[in-house]
């Protein structure tokens, strides 16, 4: 604990960090321009060199060599006549960077589900079926429409909209997720309300499950979005959806409330798709040795008394890695991490558990059982000189870093020599406490 050597990959930017300015002419000026643009969800097309976001940090750009035609072909190089300050490198390299670091806090964020198992909703028929996180891209001021809201089929204004809620979320089948999203009705809400005050002419309808609201003001602010603003909440799921030939979407739902089927035109469809973690999680887990769980989050050591520390010791957890959260619950989240962190790292001596396992040198083999079972990578190996009986030779002997190990008993269980102990509960000690009952 405290103590992590760690390997990190760092790709080749082909751009100096330390001589660019940021000007970006060489975006303006850059001839391949066909690439999607992986921040506005592939709505648009970005430039071969470029800035992934507006406040990305660092604020430097980037050469996507597989778009480059420099790298293509081994012409153009455009960006590197014009560059100014000679920040432009062809010949660089990606490297391995050896670091280490004290602590580790793991915030590998989420994906949305892909779509491809969900055909009956027309997302890959009609480009007028979007996903909330796609209207967002839509709506803000810096995204591929400038914040106007039009279909994107034909660029006209839609006058009657369809949000479906629980895409993949709560499932009962092995297409989507068991679990609730927990933050698709509120961005939901948030969208019908912005929808509705820009533009009061467009009829916004929801179709939901359930309205799920636990948090302060949430419940309030959705029925604001009902009772003020107007927006149309229809409790059932929906079938289907059907591109039409005049360009319009057919929506084939049902209202239980009422007991009956609907079928309702729309011009713009939005689906509220299940989140994720990153598919590379659980290779991340594999690397630190950390829990994870069926849906592949990072689980807690203890959801009430230790719900940012992972079982492994000087291992954190902040953001949706660990479950589905929203905004504000991740920001506490993140903020209780960087605390922990802190705090282990500001200390001279750590406390630690009596109760951890040791090794009996001259019973151990070096077989390397306990440190395969071991859960929180608490057992290494060292060539130690061992006496036994007058015998000095050097033995592969294992070692118990007392900072990590848990005291679980697992490698105890595994050891088949008998060299692994709990301190304070070995098997000498134990048989004892047995006979002295037993008299």
């Amino acid at each position: 604990m405290g103590d992590f050597t760690v390997d990190i990959r760092k790709k080749a930017r082909s751009v100096d960090m330390d001589k660019c300015t940021g000007c970006g002419l060489c975006q303006e000026k850059c001839p391949s321009k066909k690439a999607p643009s992986e921040f506005n969800r592939g709505l648009n097309t970005r430039s071969a060199i470029y800035t992934p976001f507006a406040q990305a940090i660092p604020n430097v750009p980037v050469i996507d060599r597989e778009n480059c035609i420099k790298f293509k072909t081994g012409r153009c190089g455009l960006c590197s006549k014009i560059c100014q300050a000679g920040a432009i490198d062809y010949e660089q390299q990606d490297e391995i960077v050896t670091e280490k670091y004290g602590a580790i806090v793991v915030a590998t964020g989420f994906d949305t589900i892909k779509l491809d198992r969900y055909d009956e909703y027309a997302y890959s028929q009609s480009k007028d079926v979007i996903t909330s996180l796609e209207l967002e891209r839509i709506m803000n001021a810096a995204g591929p429409t400038q914040g106007h809201l039009e279909r994107l089929s034909d660029g006209k204004p839609p006058k009657e909209m369809v949000f479906i809620q629980c895409v993949g979320s709560r499932c009962a089948d092995d297409r989507g997720k068991s679990y609730c999203s927990k933050i698709c009705c509120m961005y939901t809400a948030k969208h019908a309300m912005l929808i509705r005050d820009k533009y009061p002419d467009v009829n916004v309808t929801v179709f939901y499950i359930d309205v799920r609201t636990p948090g302060k003001n949430f419940d309030e602010f959705y029925r604001r979005a009902v009772e003020q603003y107007g927006v149309n909440y229809i409790k059932g799921q929906v079938g289907k959806v059907i591109p039409q030939p005049d360009g319009r979407l057919l929506v084939q739902g049902v209202d239980l409330l009422d007991n009956k089927q609907i079928k309702k035109e729309a011009d713009m469809v939005v689906l509220a798709t299940a989140i994720e973690p990153n598919p590379d999680v659980r290779k991340i887990a594999t690397m630190l040795t950390a829990s994870i769980d069926t849906n592949n989050f990072l689980t807690e050591a203890h959801a009430k008394l230790r719900p940012v520390e992972s079982p492994t010791a000087g291992i954190f957890l902040s953001g949706v890695c660990q479950g589905p959260k929203d905004i504000p619950e991740t920001v506490a989240q993140a903020g209780a991490a960087a605390v922990k962190a802190i705090g282990l790292l500001a200390k001279d001596k750590l406390l630690t558990n009596p109760c951890t396992a040791q090794s009996d040198e001259l019973l151990c083999n070096g077989c390397s059982a306990c440190a395969n079972v071991c859960p929180y990578g608490a057992i290494t190996y060292e060539e130690k000189e061992v006496n036994d009986h007058g015998i000095r030779e050097v033995r592969r002997i294992a070692v118990v870093n007392s900072a990590l190990c848990q005291g679980c008993g697992a490698c105890t269980v595994a050891c088949p020599s008998g060299a692994m102990d709990l301190q304070g509960f070995s098997n000498r000690q134990i048989i004892a406490e047995v006979d002295a009952i037993c008299r």
